[in-house]
């Protein structure tokens, strides 16, 4: 007999998720149902699958997969999960922690506003070579120029901020032709040893427009922990000022982040259901 999966379709700034109650499942493979459940064509569909589960160690866990099955961590998930819980009663306030493979993150629910945002606290980033990982560059990656194989050159800077991203600001953001050709010869870089997603960012009035690939996932229209990055990055490079709240803009919505040395990351955003349902699993 086939299994049947109960979920709910969630999404942050287009960045969308399939998110499930982990607590009965027991050894359940979730890497590989991330890859049934996430395909378009066969399976629900989304940018990654989140698993919530019971811990001793915070409120609760987020186990996080991207579409190919390997485990991740998403500051879209995050907020995700945040309303999840707090609408089914997994938690009974609106500031509480979830563990996650980058550590534990405070969130805080903002149930008075009529859009009821979600606030995460993302930590520190971390900004040595060896925390992407990235091998032969030095200690801080900064204006560091990447020579890919196709013998074209960009300039990134590499932030992890739980999940790792390199940071390459341009005068405008690429055509398709260019995002579709040099994103993946980045990923997928040999001196990434684990790969690396993306960000294409420009800098725009209030902040920054950026355009996404996510590791392991392709094109994205959201991606909370590459928009820390982002404003991460823009401080280093002097394209905002520390502790400046900056704007930004996916293609899916736009992401308020704040970044300072004494302070952390903070990242704010939606977060909202788009339904919910069952699927009988093949696996």
């Amino acid at each position: 007999m086939r299994k049947v999966l109960t979920f709910t379709k969630m999404q942050g700034v287009g960045n969308d998720f399939v998110v499930v109650d982990g607590s009965d499942k027991g050894d359940w493979d979730w890497s590989a149902l991330a890859v049934e459940l996430c395909d378009r064509r066969f399976g629900v569909g989304a940018d990654g699958l989140l698993v919530v589960e019971p811990t001793n160690r915070a409120d609760l866990q987020m186990r996080m997969y991207n579409p190919d099955g390997t485990p991740d961590v998403c500051g879209n998930g995050l907020r995700c999960v945040a309303r999840y819980a707090l609408e089914r009663k997994l938690v009974a306030v609106s500031r509480f922690t979830i563990l996650t493979l980058a550590g534990t993150r405070e969130v805080f629910v903002d149930t008075a506003s009529s859009h009821s945002p979600v606030t995460v606290a993302m930590g520190d980033p971390r900004l040595r070579a060896v925390d992407i990982p990235m091998t032969d560059a030095g200690d801080t990656v900064l204006d560091y120029p990447l020579v890919l194989p196709n013998g074209s050159c960009i300039s990134i800077c590499a932030v992890n901020t739980g999940s790792s991203h390199v940071v390459t600001f341009v005068p405008e953001l690429p055509d398709d032709e260019r995002f579709f050709t040099v994103s993946p010869l980045v990923e997928h870089h040999e001196i990434f040893p684990e790969r690396v997603s993306i960000m294409w960012a420009t800098k725009v009035h209030d902040g920054f427009n950026i355009r996404i690939w996510e590791r392991g996932a392709g094109e994205t229209w959201g991606c909370g922990t590459g928009a820390c990055a982002v404003g991460v990055a823009a401080v280093l490079q002097q394209l905002a000022k520390p502790g400046e709240e900056v704007q930004v803009h996916a293609k899916g919505g736009t992401l308020q982040i704040c970044w300072s040395h004494s302070t952390g990351i903070t990242m704010t955003g939606p977060a909202e259901t788009v339904f919910e349902g069952t699927i009988a699993l093949a696996l």
